[in-house]
């Protein structure tokens, strides 16, 4: 009889701006493109068994699985040279044993809305092409929330929430671009910084 064989997992850690948090990257997609999960608590980890784990160390206060990585906040009483590597093993042996990262079924793309004006469109299409990949690379996320009066409300997730120079990403980077991009924004707020 064959024996089934584990996934092979290459993961390997990067630093971001936030000096609290840690990117775990992985060789391959955890969760679709452009969907991210932000676990503030082991409480809000329903669809995520590897949330729920890493919730279980004491230094972990927050959990973000993004396309092909996982983000780690930890608190600021533990050194990462205490607990990255056991962090990283854990998540290794749980992508290996072929385990999902989230349990999420979409039936519409949670991006899109048809009902969205075009400018609403066009701001959802620059935050994904030009915003998101920046934002991610850093670990973190961007999701729209609304756009009113002339003002963009987005929310941080990931290493963003809580990092101290997000609100300058926010104001010199994302609002300079969409103001510049599209004359009707006027102002980008954000949620989590």
């Amino acid at each position: 009889m064959l024996k089934a064989q584990a996934r092979p997992v290459h993961l390997y850690m990067e630093a971001n701006p936030n000096p609290n948090s840690l990117k775990f990257v992985a060789n391959f997609m955890l969760v679709e493109e452009g969907v991210s999960f932000d676990y503030p608590d082991a409480a809000s980890a329903d669809n995520s068994q590897l949330a729920k784990e890493l919730f279980n160390f004491a230094a972990v206060q927050r959990v973000f699985i993004v396309s092909n990585f996982v983000t780690v906040t930890k608190s600021d009483d533990v050194e990462w040279a205490e607990i990255q590597t056991i962090l990283r093993d854990h998540i290794k042996q749980y992508l290996e044993s072929g385990q999902r990262a989230v349990v999420a079924n979409f039936e519409k793309d949670p991006l899109f809305d048809e009902s969205d004006s075009e400018v609403v469109k066009k701001i959802k299409e620059i935050l994904d092409e030009y915003i998101r990949p920046a934002v991610e690379q850093d670990g973190g996320a961007i999701v729209f929330q609304s756009f009113h009066d002339g003002v963009v409300n987005v929310q941080l997730q990931g290493s963003c929430s809580g990092c101290p120079s997000s609100t300058v990403t926010l104001k010199a980077g994302i609002q300079n671009l969409l103001t510049r991009m599209l004359p009707e924004v006027k102002e980008v707020v954000a949620e989590g910084v």
